[in-house]
């Protein structure tokens, strides 16, 4: 038989949630509002000026809708993502979930610190002559410099919840100031008209429907830590507007920031190559300076204040007898040791583009699953007591919802299916349409064997 207090978890009282509007809105503006975004941007320039600023538009309207959802359920319950994901999972089922959960997050953490990494890199280059990641002997500099970020990580989760907010409070600022900044520096140089009709190589042209991907992978991943959030405001419009509001302009704003100096810097070398998309190397060839590398170290720490603590609450969901403080310092060193992957096989790009590939294969559908089980089947109540109970409805077959585990198995498949086909990656992209089909089977077949 198994323990209750094996599986036992924290619902958040009312009369302790103190996160108020501005605390919500920064913490989504900030986590989006980074360099991994940015990167991001400039990774879908190859899908032109309109064809990368319309598929970031439609992608995170629909993909940040589900944000609100999972932040109304955090709400709602007092419990985190993957607590929730027991429900339709399982209690020992939701592992699965979990254990993608915890490698997204360290994943988005590493992409951030390596980012920040280079920006010391070009300030260990000016104040040493270190050289450069990409030069004889640059290895060094970016090894520093993610060491230095995983100790400033680590200090920051010393300080306590209230450290994580201060830092998204001055980053939010600090990230609207160097966005005035860029703004003016990239139309100082080369004007709107040009990026406009800059026409991208044909060898180097990106499908719509790709672009329209890329952008819900990455808005996708910040949906699996929407309770995590909310589960600390006590108002219903805090949980599901705030997080909306501030993760579309976050995301928008520096998407589009992103594809402009992307393209800026294409019109004025003549060479188009997302691999000096990156924000460091970017700002490096706009002359934006020291402070631009400064702000990208703090843009980084704003977005991995969010990364390390949803990571912790999956890997505390994982193993409940390590509390969520020693979670959090074990994701954030894990996720140090991840940031060196790009040094191996020597391409930051092709990393990020992989990881991309996994997060939108599986997160589609277990996000599909999760809201359609909450509102769909459950009609917005969980019972939190069986949440935990290793006898109650929520344990299903060993513990485990066999069938949930076979939707997520035919979203997978349908997902790399579907890119398989030149229509859907020039149109619409295979995540939203992976998780219609994974919603409609999973809610048609689990209400047949209810009646069963």
């Amino acid at each position: 038989m198994e323990s209750n207090q094996k599986y036992a978890f924290e619902s958040i009282p009312i009369s302790e949630r103190d996160m108020n509007y501005w605390d919500m809105f920064a913490t989504w503006f900030g986590a989006n509002a980074n360099n991994g975004t940015w990167f991001i941007g400039g990774v879908i320039a190859a899908a032109g000026f309109f064809g990368g600023i319309s598929s970031a538009v439609i992608a995170s309207v629909i993909a940040f809708a589900f944000l609100s959802m999972v932040g109304y359920m955090g709400y709602q319950t007092g419990a985190s993502t993957t607590i929730l994901s027991r429900a339709p999972f399982g209690i020992r089922g939701s592992v699965v979930p979990s254990v993608i959960n915890l490698t997204l997050f360290m994943g988005w953490t590493a992409v951030n610190t390596f980012i920040a990494a280079t920006s010391l890199a070009y300030l260990f280059h000016s104040m040493f002559g270190w050289a450069l990641f990409g030069q004889p002997g640059g290895y060094f500099g970016i090894i520093v410099g993610i060491i230095i970020m995983s100790i400033l990580h680590l200090l920051s989760i010393i300080a306590g919840p209230k450290s994580v907010q201060i830092i998204e409070r001055i980053g939010v600022v600090l990230v609207i100031i160097f966005v005035i900044i860029e703004v003016i520096v990239v139309f100082r140089d080369v004007s709107f008209s040009q990026i406009a009709k800059y026409q991208v190589p044909m060898k180097s042209k990106m499908p719509f429907g790709v672009a329209l991907d890329t952008i819900a992978a990455a808005a996708l991943g910040w949906v699996v830590g929407g309770a995590d959030f909310t589960r600390f405001t006590s108002s219903k419009r805090i949980a599901t507007q705030a997080p909306y509001v501030g993760a579309i302009l976050g995301m928008v704003s520096f998407v589009i920031i992103g594809l402009c100096t992307t393209l800026s810097v294409a019109v004025t070398s003549g060479v188009f190559n997302p691999n000096n998309s990156d924000p460091s190397t970017v700002a490096n060839k706009l002359g934006l300076g020291l402070i631009a590398m400064v702000v990208i170290v703090l843009t980084s720490m704003t977005a991995n204040a969010v990364n390390i603590q949803s990571g912790g609450s999956a890997l505390n969901n994982l193993i409940p007898k390590i509390s969520l403080n020693k979670s959090l310092f074990i994701v954030t060193i894990l996720s140090m040791i991840l940031t060196l992957v790009p040094l191996i096989n020597g391409s930051f790009l092709d990393a990020f583009t992989a990881f991309l590939n996994y997060t939108g294969m599986f997160l589609g559908p277990i996000i599909a699953i999760l809201v359609v089980d909450y509102f769909g089947l459950s009609d917005g109540k969980y019972d939190l007591k069986a949440l935990e109970t290793p006898t109650g409805k929520y344990w299903y077959k060993g513990g485990i919802n066999w069938f949930a585990m076979a939707c997520i198995a035919i979203g997978v498949v349908l997902y790399i299916g579907l890119n398989l086909l030149p229509i859907v990656k020039a149109t619409v992209g295979a995540t939203f349409i992976s998780m219609i089909v994974v919603a409609i089977v999973y809610y048609v077949g689990s209400k047949l064997m209810r009646k069963a």
